[in-house]
């Protein structure tokens, strides 16, 4: 049973709550990662029409990014694309002092492959580097196959998913999902 004066509070609260929802996705940029048949570019563009969110082409701008798979490959896209501060002096190697040149005539015990530790972690780390593709796209194989998630740059919280396949690939029915999708993430927020 309410108490007397409980339901403004309750209904104060609620909105609150609404509009604090609505406020945190409008408020963020977000950037729009490649997905299967180009569903990002309409998604881009239902998201860019309804002005839910503010789309960025540089993904240094985005708060949250909207992708269709989550798991390791995203983890190491968003490592790529937000590298963690200590990551970043990983990446570069440490300079060393100029060694004298050894002598040519010495044999090498390893053969001529010495490498310190520090040198194989950079190595490491650039072997990795190179495997993702330089336009920036995730690899095909093994794709999320009809669900959207809308994840937080920081925190790598999904913040919002949603499962929507398309009837088809055609241009039209890609709009479509789009705009459900749109939709539906628009919706969710305004009920939270």
């Amino acid at each position: 049973m309410m108490k007397p004066g409980m339901k403004p509070a309750l209904l104060l609260l609620f909105c609150f709550s609404v509009a604090s929802a609505t406020d945190a996705i409008q408020g963020r940029n977000v950037f729009v990662m490649p997905m299967n048949h180009g569903l990002d570019q309409f998604i881009a563009n239902q998201l860019t029409r309804t002005h839910l969110m503010q789309v960025v082409t540089d993904p240094q701008k985005a708060d949250t990014v909207i992708t269709d798979r989550v798991g390791g490959n995203l983890e190491d896209r968003l490592k790529e694309m937000y590298p963690p501060p200590e990551e970043k002096e990983a990446a570069e190697p440490p300079q060393k002092p100029s060694k004298p040149k050894a002598d040519a005539s010495k044999p090498d015990a390893t053969n001529g492959k010495q490498e310190t530790a520090g040198e194989a972690t950079v190595s490491m780390l650039a072997d990795a580097a190179s495997k993702g593709d330089s336009r920036g796209r995730m690899a095909v194989g093994g794709r999320g196959r009809g669900t959207v998630f809308l994840v937080d740059v920081k925190s790598r919280q999904v913040l919002w998913s949603m499962f929507e396949v398309p009837q088809s690939f055609s241009p039209k029915a890609l709009d479509r999902t789009a705009e459900r999708i749109v939709k539906r993430l628009q919706q969710d927020v305004t009920t939270k």
